[in-house]
């Protein structure tokens, strides 16, 4: 008789699904731990966009860009200068005529960086070739001003009629033409700062709450992995996944942290920097077309009073004291009146602020003084008063003002370095994390798989 044995009992069930649950827990698994580290590459992607954009890029431009306004208002400040100084003041007209080329050279490479920041924009480029195209004929007409100027010989104070009607022509284009467009153009590039700073300061607590709540998850994953190994071995914990766990806490901490130390840093650089900065140098630009207005009083008869309300209208924009007239406004600066609004008022915070404060209570009161000269009728003491204790107390009021400015440009430095430092600091780490927890999953996995071959 023939025995016919029996085929072996096929393995249980419960068994042979085992390897297959750990494959799918383990897939669940490494597919989460993808998750977080995507979320966190997207997140510091993103960051490291706005932190060049802001701080290295349009930034720094539209600052360089708003010195175009400044330059500007200098170049018709010098010809002014330049004007009524007449055969008085050799060295100090060639100064001014120094200075006047200097400011056109910066003028001109600030319309260069406007026009490379425009990029494709159209309305922008248009914008900058009507700012070259004006500039060219104001060049023209202030060139005949000086030459006429230079001619006539005449004594320092008013020059003669046609020099003064050359020198209107210039200076209407520059009040009424140049410097408004200048001002828009520095308006129209700060948008691509604003709307950067907004779109970043939308998406990045959206990636930071991503990779905290990514990194939940994976730790889920990594927990439920382990609590299923060990009871189906009972055994305790790998100590591979252990250290996986671990180290993907360790990321999603960090990825977190360095998230919003970079949405700090944007701030900051936006607020206490980039906005204080340009306001600042816009507090420039306007306190030297004030200058400017101190000699245009003394040149053009005719419309000294425009010159003088036009003073007061910049002196209030950049530090406002309610005052029906010059007078008024002057006595309440010298009173200390600390109600202070205006571009400056946000800024004078710390003992900087107060330099500024001080220093622009001086130069008005210079102000004060030399047009008392002026109306006296002692109009070469009034130039020299002009030209001497007014010109002084101006330099040291754009000093304060410099220095104010160097301290929010320090601020912004930081605030720019620190998110690009720990934004560094993530990537060196980033490539060992994934790499590392990888290879400690497939460590705490793989020999618990072998055991079913």
């Amino acid at each position: 008789m023939t025995v016919v044995q029996a085929p072996p009992a096929p393995a249980p069930a419960r068994r042979r699904g085992v390897p297959g649950r750990i494959r799918v827990i383990t897939g669940v698994t490494a597919a989460a731990l993808a998750l977080l580290f995507t979320a966190l590459a997207v997140g510091s992607s993103s960051a490291r966009d706005g932190l060049r954009v802001i701080g290295r890029d349009a930034g720094p431009q539209v600052v360089a860009t708003a010195g175009l306004y400044l330059a500007l208002s200098d170049m018709d400040a010098q010809v002014a200068n330049a004007l009524v100084m007449g055969d008085g003041y050799a060295t100090q007209r060639r100064e001014a005529l120094a200075q006047y080329e200097r400011r056109r050279s910066e003028a001109n490479q600030a319309l260069l960086k406007a026009f490379q920041l425009s990029g494709d924009d159209p309305a922008e480029r248009r914008t900058v070739q009507s700012v070259l195209d004006g500039l060219g004929r104001y060049e023209r007409l202030a060139g005949q001003a000086l030459l006429l100027d230079e001619r006539s010989g005449h004594a320092p104070g008013p020059p003669p009629a046609q020099v003064v009607a050359t020198y209107r022509q210039a200076t209407d284009l520059m009040r009424m033409v140049l410097l408004p467009q200048a001002y828009n153009l520095t308006l129209e590039n700060g948008t691509i700062v604003r709307r950067t700073y907004d779109d970043k300061a939308l998406v990045l607590p959206l990636l930071r709450a991503a990779v905290a709540v990514a990194g939940l998850v994976a730790l889920g994953c990594l927990l439920w992995l382990q609590v299923f190994l060990a009871r189906r071995f009972r055994r305790l914990f790998g100590p591979a996944l252990l250290v996986a766990t671990v180290a993907a806490a360790v990321a999603t901490v960090a990825g977190v942290s360095v998230l919003g130390q970079d949405q700090e840093a944007l701030r900051e650089a936006k607020r206490s920097g980039f906005d204080s900065v340009l306001t600042l140098a816009r507090t420039r630009a306007i306190s030297n077309s004030m200058q400017g207005d101190q000699s245009r009083y003394l040149l053009d008869k005719e419309r000294a009073d425009t010159y003088e309300h036009t003073f007061l209208d910049k002196s209030q924009s950049v530090y406002y004291l309610a005052a029906g007239n010059l007078e008024a406004y002057q006595a309440k600066v010298a009173a200390g009146d600390q109600r202070i609004l205006g571009l400056l008022g946000p800024e004078l915070i710390g003992p900087r602020g107060q330099d500024v404060v001080a220093a622009y209570e001086r130069f008005q009161a210079a102000d004060a003084g030399f047009r008392e000269l002026a109306l006296s009728g002692r109009a070469n003491e009034a130039v020299a008063q002009r030209l001497g204790q007014a010109t002084r107390a101006f330099d040291a009021y754009d000093r304060a003002v410099v220095a104010l400015a160097g301290q929010h440009e320090n601020a912004f430095e930081r605030a720019i370095g620190h998110g690009e430092g720990v934004l560094d600091n993530l990537w060196r780490l980033l490539p060992f994390a994934i790499g590392g927890i990888g290879l400690l999953l497939v460590a705490g996995v793989w020999p618990r798989l072998k055991e079913y071959r």
